[in-house]
């Protein structure tokens, strides 16, 4: 077996639970986030540092956020990103 894929096989998969409140923690702060490390102190529990980044992978991808030089940014959008 690849590295690679021992890589991806010991990523942690994060609860839909989990997806949701980091969702509803973004869209609700109706700002600019500056660092993951902001997102994750108003967080209404705490999160493995790399299932937030997991999270934040996949809200990016489906179009729901953007994440740019000034930060992080609820966009809500539906469109997914190639």
């Amino acid at each position: 077996m690849s590295k690679e894929m021992e890589m991806v096989e010991r990523r942690p998969s994060p609860r839909l639970t989990t997806v949701v409140m980091v969702e509803d923690t973004i869209r609700q702060g109706g700002r600019t986030w500056s660092s993951v490390a902001e997102i994750k102190r108003e967080l209404p529990r705490q999160v493995n540092h790399y299932a937030l980044m997991a999270v934040l992978e996949y809200l990016e991808k489906n179009g729901r956020i953007s994440v740019a030089l000034d930060g992080i940014r609820w966009t809500g959008g539906t469109e997914a990103k190639a």
